[in-house]
């Protein structure tokens, strides 16, 4: 493998990285911002409200998105195998 296919990798793993991860994040800005709209408009403070609608909410996304985000991990580790295997060619 020569720099140019390194960096390359490398990008395309960041960008995996953050294509996989932005489902989850934005399910938990969401329910976060929402929650803390309710909490402003009612004016109770309890933290734990915070938390837990947050945790349920970001669990049932990671359980709605894991078979998408297997899946392009998998496609991901078949061609750097591949591109291993192959010697780069």
């Amino acid at each position: 493998m020569d720099d140019v296919q390194i960096m390359e990798t490398a990008r395309q793993a960041l960008l995996i990285t953050m294509q996989i991860s932005a489902p989850v994040l934005i399910v938990g800005l969401v329910v976060g911002v929402a929650i803390a709209l309710l909490q402003a408009l009612t004016q109770i403070q309890e933290i734990t409200l915070v938390f837990v609608p947050k945790i349920m909410a970001i669990f049932f996304s990671m359980f709605l998105f894991l078979p998408w985000m297997l899946n392009v991990l998998v496609v991901f580790m078949e061609n750097l195998a591949d591109l291993i295997v192959g010697g780069g060619g």
